[in-house]
């Protein structure tokens, strides 16, 4: 009995924790989708437009089909509580699918690599690296890393002065590596749309340099600063 009530308040916590991710996922797309450059929008030819509202129909979808599996998920929680062992292994799945999500676990899978790069007459800088992060979750990066600094959600990515980058708290100097897991042709669409796109306009379009390359077998490490919450309790 001690070990059924036990089980119940760990469920309960993994489900808070869940729904606290989704939550934070969705306005993550949205909160980056409001930044959308309206006045692009609308030169935007009308093949275009429909390309692009296919592209939203499609995340959208995905988003409520993830919405739809953590609904299932919390009723395998509650069908499981009277089995000790049944309870046990949900919770250690939903325990390692969490830390990825949380970017607290190394992953490996396909994706693309983006590397910017200073050249005599420019250089990368703080806001082109948050750009293409924003821009790389919007596309469904499902993990992101900078020279090999894991992004998550509390990431800084900071100039210091105009004469360096900080990520995470630690200095990074250029060439700058971002690597995306993710479908490969969301991430790659992502960023040469025509006209809007981030590598044309916000990169080459002001004279930096930026390379793009799609990978099967990206190393990704997990996140090794500290988590705190200095306001949220």
């Amino acid at each position: 009995m001690k070990n059924v009530k036990k089980n119940k308040i760990v469920v309960s916590v993994i489900i808070g924790l869940m729904c606290f991710i989704l939550v934070f996922t969705m306005f993550i797309q949205f909160n980056t989708i409001e930044q959308t450059d309206l006045a692009n929008i609308a030169t935007m030819r009308e093949t275009e437009l429909r390309e692009e509202l296919a592209k939203w129909n499609t995340r959208y979808e995905e988003l409520y089909a993830r919405y739809q599996e953590d609904e299932v998920k919390k009723q395998e929680y509650q069908n499981s509580l009277g089995t000790d062992t049944e309870a046990s292994d949900l919770l250690e799945n939903e325990l390692n699918e969490t830390n990825i999500l949380l970017g607290l676990t190394d992953v490996t899978g396909p994706g693309i690599i983006v590397t910017l790069s200073n050249n005599s007459n420019k250089n990368i800088d703080a806001y082109d690296l948050l750009e293409l992060v924003n821009e790389l979750r919007l596309a469904g990066a499902e993990a992101i890393s900078i020279n090999d600094e894991r992004i998550i959600a509390m990431s800084d990515i900071v100039d210091i002065n105009y004469s360096f980058i900080v990520v995470n708290g630690n200095r990074i100097s250029s060439p700058y590596v971002v690597k995306a897991i993710g479908n490969q042709t969301y991430l790659e669409s992502g960023l040469t749309a025509k006209e809007y796109g981030y590598m044309d306009n916000i990169i080459k379009g002001n004279g930096k340099t930026a390379t793009l390359e799609r990978a099967d077998n990206i190393e990704i490490p997990k996140f090794t600063g500290k988590l705190e919450m200095n306001y949220a309790n």
